[in-house]
């Protein structure tokens, strides 16, 4: 199984700037939640990388950008998690699921667990 995690921000320098200072002046407008769970101001929280080290699954990150541009679906709410098995892309976790989360731990319960009902 392949886990898709896409970002509600773009790719790019200046992207990546922006959603900084969004962070860091307006945290409670900022639009990807699982970006704020899984990153703090400058990189990736190391439990976050923990975590995912133990996930038996090929994980790919993509900003909405690239991931429209490989998969070709514009109209997607995000943030959202994907999964892909056999050339078969099926929304795994919502934009309404992944919003409603205010901690990382929580994020990580809610991917176990759906990481069993796959199973």
């Amino acid at each position: 199984m392949k886990l898709i995690f896409v970002y509600n921000a773009d790719s790019g320098l200046f992207n990546t700037a922006s959603d900084i200072a969004h962070k860091i002046l307006s945290p409670e407008t900022y639009n990807c939640n699982l970006c704020a769970l899984t990153h703090g101001y400058f990189k990736i929280k190391d439990d976050w990388v923990g975590f995912l080290e133990e996930i038996d699954a090929d994980l790919i990150f993509l900003h909405r950008d690239e991931f429209i541009k490989q998969y070709n679906l514009p109209n997607i709410k995000l943030p959202a998690i994907y999964s892909e098995k056999d050339d078969h892309l099926s929304l795994w976790l919502d934009q309404t699921i992944i919003n409603q989360m205010k901690t990382l731990d929580e994020l990580k319960m809610t991917i176990l667990e759906q990481i069993r009902k796959s199973s």
